[in-house]
């Protein structure tokens, strides 16, 4: 079967030697997540990446992953959030102010007055529950706490409230690299159909585009979503965060029923060996489910955590394409 291993790249795969080892174990292609580059950061990562590919042959894929219209975090020097502790988000880029979140998004201020009063931070490791609102601030309470860090994914879970759309750091993007060659394009947070034919009328017919399920209404429009995009991935991570982890297993189980009568291939995503982001073997469930998700008709799987912050970044790819040949 095609096979394809995407890795997302970062601290802990930065460097030519790197980049050679994860070829070597199955890699197929290279995710880059701009949400956490700034331009001239992104600009240095293809450059390198770009010296490093030219005189192969067989070149790896290059997946710019796009915002979107995802919710993250500004900037804020990292802290502790601790059970009880009462936090405030504030719509800015950044804050230096103690116990304080940015937001840079005046919509998600508009979308807390109609929530449950439930936010999830950082796929949902971290929750707080609303105290009061307001137009351009929310006060919270922290229920499960955690470290948390800058341009971290927040959420209402079950919102249905979105605006749908690239901003302008991913227009800057696009406009800066779509002359590049091999250069594939993931979505996040496309909400349906509609959203996803008008990204491939901005990003034009020969883009190749990827759209990530990360929503409910995305995941049951799956089909007609993938008339206008090349590959599809189901990204558990954020999905769990809008749906909560029962309601996501459901929907997960079900759609992988759908996988192989879609007309593109489907990636799997989402903490697929994240035991392997500290320890040097996967759980024997990880291993299972990989196992059982291939029989079932994923053409791959994107590694994340694994590979841009892990321990082991090689050989949680190694591992990746133990049933390649299946």
């Amino acid at each position: 079967m095609d096979y394809a291993l995407v890795a997302t790249l970062g601290p802990s795969s930065n460097g030519e030697s790197i980049w050679e080892a994860m070829l070597a174990a199955g890699v197929t292609g290279f995710r880059l997540n701009t949400s956490h580059l700034s331009i001239p950061e992104l600009h240095s990562w293809l450059d390198r990446l770009s010296a490093f590919t030219a005189s192969r042959s067989l070149k790896p894929a290059l997946i710019l992953d796009l915002q979107g219209s995802k919710w993250r975090l500004g900037y804020f020097s990292p802290f502790v959030l601790s059970p009880g502790q009462p936090v405030t988000l504030v719509c800015a880029a950044s804050t230096n102010h103690p116990q304080q979140l940015p937001v840079p998004h005046p919509d998600f201020f508009r979308a807390a007055l109609e929530s449950t009063g439930e936010i999830t931070l950082d796929d949902a490791r971290i929750d707080l529950w609303i105290e009061s609102v307001s137009s351009d601030s929310l006060c919270a309470r922290v229920v499960k706490g955690g470290e948390i860090v800058p341009r971290k994914g927040v959420t209402f879970p079950v919102s249905t409230y979105r605006h749908e759309s690239l901003d302008e750091k991913d227009q800057m993007i696009l406009e800066q690299t779509r002359h590049l060659e091999g250069i594939r394009y993931a979505l996040s947070y496309v909400k349906d159909a509609v959203e996803m034919a008008r990204y491939r009328e901005i990003f034009g017919r020969s883009a190749g585009l990827i759209a990530k399920l990360e929503r409910a209404p995305a995941v049951a429009e799956a089909r007609a979503i993938a008339d206008s995009a090349d590959e599809l991935w189901l990204c558990r991570g954020d999905l769990g965060a809008e749906l909560g982890a029962r309601v996501m297993a459901e929907t997960v189980y079900r759609f992988t029923d759908l996988v192989t009568g879609l007309p593109v291939p489907v990636l799997l995503a989402g903490q697929v060996l994240e035991h392997m982001s500290e320890h040097l073997n996967p759980t024997r469930s990880e291993v299972c489910y990989l196992h059982d998700a291939l029989i079932k008709g994923y053409r791959g799987v994107v590694l994340s955590d694994e590979t841009a912050i892990g321990r082991y970044p090689v050989e949680s790819c190694r591992v990746a394409t133990l049933f390649r040949t299946r």
